[in-house]
């Protein structure tokens, strides 16, 4: 097959794939609510049953970055008018929309909400909001909303963050019934929202819109082959080291710190290797 042909196969199979995308689909999503806060605004009004609510600024895809420990990327970063800070992210899989992970990117946005020097008192309301394919805390509800209650009482605690789970397997005709319905369409057509179907149309019919998910598709594999080289490198690298723990352990005359130090292996794996190697 000419290389010619190979791109036009890929082509295609982009197109496939692009007519299965839902906005279930975090990459998919993303792209169709970057630049214009009108569609966010849309879903959260519904989810956080703010009707009046106006979104101001969203970015999608935010990087959020811990110098000494984990990083997170954000699928969705919204802002509204009164500077409430809105997080949506999109989950198709049960274990990625787990509670700790919510409570992380909590915290990492109010990380990086007030600069040097500031009062706390100044930290604006945050909300972390997942959408997920599933019923992930499984009691049959549309809507979970988590908040921290003082201990004995029924009194909020009120530090203004804010944890919601939005299911989505919930069908009804309420409006979150009908988003969630929304949300799981391939198909424009059938959806309920004229906001969002002509702007899931604008990807999946008009020229200019299935030229933009083409390329990011296209972005988003050379992506994934660079990050497989990259890893590939560092497994031969880790390899490198294990054989020369392996050929320094049978020459018998370091100690394994010794060993460790020279190979670049933690302690713990050269005493594994010595383990196995004894076996």
């Amino acid at each position: 097959m000419t290389t010619t042909e190979q791109l036009d196969q890929q082509h295609q199979e982009d197109l496939q794939r692009l007519r299965g995308f839902r906005l279930l689909d975090d990459d998919f999503l993303t792209k169709c609510f970057e630049g214009d806060p009108k569609y966010i605004q849309l879903v959260l009004q519904i989810v956080l049953e703010m009707p009046d609510l106006v979104v101001s600024d969203v970015r999608t895809q935010v990087f959020l970055e811990n110098l000494l420990n984990r990083s997170v990327r954000l699928d969705i970063l919204a802002t509204d008018s009164t500077g409430r800070k809105i997080n949506v992210e999109i989950q198709r899989a049960d274990k990625g929309a787990g509670r700790k992970r919510a409570r992380y990117n909590s915290s990492m946005m109010d990380a990086n909400l007030l600069r040097k020097g500031e009062d706390f008192d100044k930290l604006p309301e945050t909300y972390v909001v997942f959408i997920t394919e599933h019923d992930v805390l499984g009691d049959g509800r549309s809507l979970y909303k988590i908040e921290r209650y003082i201990s004995g009482s029924s009194k909020k605690f009120e530090d203004g963050s804010h944890i919601l789970y939005v299911n989505g397997e919930y069908r009804d005709e309420t409006p979150i019934g009908r988003l969630m319905h929304d949300f799981s369409c391939t198909n424009p057509e059938n959806m309920y929202y004229d906001e969002l179907a002509k702007r899931v149309r604008f990807f999946k019919e008009s020229k200019e819109g299935v030229a933009i998910m083409c390329k990011a598709m296209e972005d988003m594999r050379n992506e994934s082959i660079k990050a497989g080289i990259k890893e590939g490198r560092k497994e031969g690298r880790k390899e490198e080291k294990k054989q020369t723990v392996l050929r320094m352990l049978e020459l018998g005359k370091y100690a394994l710190e010794e060993v460790a130090t020279i190979s670049g292996l933690p302690l713990d794996e050269v005493k594994k290797l010595q383990t196995k190697q004894n076996l």
